[in-house]
């Protein structure tokens, strides 16, 4: 099947998917605590995009990364290939059922556009949009309860494909990620998997890409180093002593967010974060 998008009235760009710790309802937030100026927005922790979908309107360009290479294979091909992403989750959207989604879900060495087809369907109908891998690679999360879940949205696609024109996506670490960005010019947002604030809240466990305490330590050293060069930085993290002494000598906001990752839905609510920056808003 062939989609018309460029006769669809488009939304604004946001994301696509859903993504645990997504930023798009704290982007009122963050406002206050952008830079004013900048040329070009640098992303290494790329996740779901909300900051990114935000600002794309306004930016010429932009560097958009991440270890996970599901995740920027999903990216590229909705960036590249549109039509026929939405052509394979038609198919998804026609078939869906328990039998389907586990057949798919076990599915390995596909094309990029049936993994990117594949990665979309499974985040729209496992449990609590969650995205989490085995040692191996594998996604795992078990299917959601969902009565009629929208598995092919030509509309919101077509505006995020226009929107990553403008962006290079690879699989790359933060520190290689960081090497682009040079000056006064350039705008870096780190999203890295939270530091846990208790045993039983480790953030960092969804893949095969653990995020330990050591990994904070060089992600601010590379910011430190980012900050010297003149560039703009910002980084989001769990409110937490250990963050709060890694980034003394930087401005810290708290900030408010409601997380719903939590299997036990009396152990949801509001938790307290921080946005660490070099600069005030300039």
């Amino acid at each position: 099947m062939t989609f018309p998008t460029s006769t669809l009235t488009l939304p604004a760009p946001r994301p696509f998917l859903k993504w645990a710790g997504g930023k798009a309802r704290l982007i009122p937030q963050y406002l206050p605590h952008l830079p004013q100026r900048f040329e070009t927005y640098h992303e290494p922790f790329l996740g779901g995009g909300a900051l990114f979908f935000y600002l794309a309107p306004q930016l010429k360009s932009a560097y958009l990364s991440d270890l996970n290479p599901e995740l920027v294979n999903v990216y590229r091909c909705v960036r590249d290939h549109l039509d026929d992403v939405l052509t394979c989750l038609e198919k998804h959207q026609l078939h869906h059922s328990q039998q389907h989604y586990y057949r798919v879900r076990a599915e390995r060495d596909l094309a990029p556009i049936q993994r990117a087809a594949r990665l979309i369907y499974l985040n729209k109908t496992c449990y609590n949009g969650l995205y989490r891998e085995n040692q191996q690679g594998h996604f795992n999360v078990p299917m959601g309860r969902y009565k009629n879940p929208k598995i092919c949205n030509p509309e919101l696609l077509a505006a995020t494909s226009e929107a990553l024109q403008i962006a290079e996506i690879e699989q790359r670490t933060f520190e290689a990620a960081a090497t682009l960005a040079r000056g006064a010019d350039d705008f870096v947002y780190f999203d890295p998997p939270y530091h846990p604030i208790s045993d039983t809240s480790c953030f960092t466990a969804y893949s095969r890409f653990s995020f330990k305490a050591a990994d904070q330590e060089r992600l601010r050293a590379t910011f430190t180093q980012l900050a010297e060069r003149g560039v703009s930085v910002l980084l989001s993290n769990s409110d937490c002593e250990f963050v709060r002494n890694l980034y003394q000598g930087f401005t810290i906001h708290p900030i408010t967010a409601a997380r719903a990752i939590n299997s036990k839905a009396s152990k949801r609510g509001k938790v307290g974060e921080v946005l660490v920056s070099n600069s005030v808003g300039r």
